[in-house]
């Protein structure tokens, strides 16, 4: 496997770090970048051009990440090279699909076949609803393929996003790519770091990704409550403050960030389902932690490699970014730290994070999280044919 990162920056291509790319393997060149430049700049058309053999993808982002830094209104590129690994790519649009969850049977069963053992998803962020998208992946995931991605992102705007699977990108597409053969090696961890405070409480009414009760109250009065002094600044505050949610009868859980409030409903609108009957506490930023749980992150995919990894994909919330402000790049210098010289790192910051909790776990839609999944081919040349 050989990995090339560049940069399209200021309207040209500049700096190019990682291996030489041969053009002899099967090539899969992942773009990651701001929606303005993504639309207007036919970056697509440059990248088809270069890697006229590759399969391309694309998605709008609130953020780039290339090496340890982030920046923005950029584009990010990864070109893999694989050896042994066999790469094909699903896309559709979730118009011509009747809901989410239909659209990740689609693109699953689109892709399941004879050796397969990774799957890539990079959806739309604004007209997919993501928890639905990944109940319908793994609905028919019934040999537990691991999972991991991401939506797509637009900056702080929360208007449109815009996917791009082998085309120039659009709204409401969603992207999957599958990896077929025993050579790939992928590592997967996703974490978040938030404090969380006060008691369980149960969801009693919401429809959705839209929570109207908890405890059969008003859960916008409730959360109200919790906020203090910060219910003033809803719904800008409301990112300090995310929710955990653990469904009824598990004791797993994903953090949900609320997207928007609605006073005349009492209600209050989610990156994420909340289902009734799970059990909810309310969550609080903490910077060093958030930071912490990046770099925690980075070890437990790094410590599922007998070898270090060629490149790793980093899939981060907005929600972090927008908390950590001028701190941002130090959650991707704490990755870069744990994986040192020889992994390349590239990746976004996204609407939201696809990965499982831990390994052998179906994928879940996460909020609030850095999300991290690392490749490498470990060939077997003493094989018998």
């Amino acid at each position: 496997m050989k990995v090339a990162q560049k940069l399209y920056c200021g309207g040209v291509f500049t700096y190019q770090a990682g291996d030489e790319i041969t053009g002899n393997g099967n090539l899969l060149v992942l773009g990651f970048g701001g929606k303005d430049v993504l639309v207007e700049q036919d970056i697509y058309a440059a990248l088809r051009h270069s890697y006229p053999t590759a399969n391309i993808v694309l998605c709008s982002t609130s953020g780039e990440i290339y090496d340890d830094t982030v920046l923005d209104d950029t584009v990010t590129i990864v070109i893999a090279e694989f050896e042994d690994t066999i790469v094909k790519t699903i896309s559709l649009n979730i118009s011509d699909l009747p809901d989410s969850f239909e659209a990740g049977k689609a693109l699953f069963n689109g892709l399941n076949s004879d050796g397969l053992s990774y799957v890539m998803v990079i959806s739309d962020g604004g007209l997919v609803n993501g928890s639905e998208l990944v109940r319908g992946i793994e609905y028919v995931n019934t040999d537990n393929i691991p999972v991991t991605g991401g939506l797509a992102g637009d900056g702080d705007k929360f208007n449109y996003t815009v996917v791009g699977c082998n085309q120039q990108p659009q709204k409401g597409n969603i992207a999957a790519v599958g990896f077929y053969g025993s050579s790939l090696k992928v590592g997967h961890a996703s974490l978040g770091g938030w404090e969380i405070f006060g008691p369980e409480k149960v969801v009693t009414r919401s429809v959705s990704n839209r929570l109207y009760e908890i405890d059969g109250k008003s859960a916008l009065d409730l959360y109200k409550q919790y906020l203090g002094k910060y219910a003033d600044e809803l719904p800008g505050s409301a990112l300090l403050f995310p929710l955990y949610v653990r469904p009824a009868g598990t004791e797993n859980s994903v953090v949900r960030t609320i997207l928007s409030i609605d006073n005349n409903e009492q209600s209050m609108v989610f990156a994420g389902d909340i289902p009734e009957g799970s059990y909810v506490r309310f969550m609080k930023a903490n910077f060093d932690k958030l930071i912490d749980a990046a770099t925690q992150a980075a070890t437990t995919a790094l410590t599922q490699f007998p070898a270090k990894p060629k490149l790793a994909l980093l899939i981060s919330c907005v929600g972090r970014k927008l908390i950590l402000g001028k701190r941002i790049d130090e959650e991707i210098e704490a990755v870069k730290e744990i994986f040192g010289e020889g992994t390349l790192l590239s990746g976004f910051y996204s609407y939201g994070e696809i990965s499982p909790l831990n390994t052998n776990a179906k994928c879940e839609l996460h909020n609030q999280t850095m999300t991290i999944t690392t490749f490498s081919e470990e060939l077997n040349y003493n094989a018998k044919p």
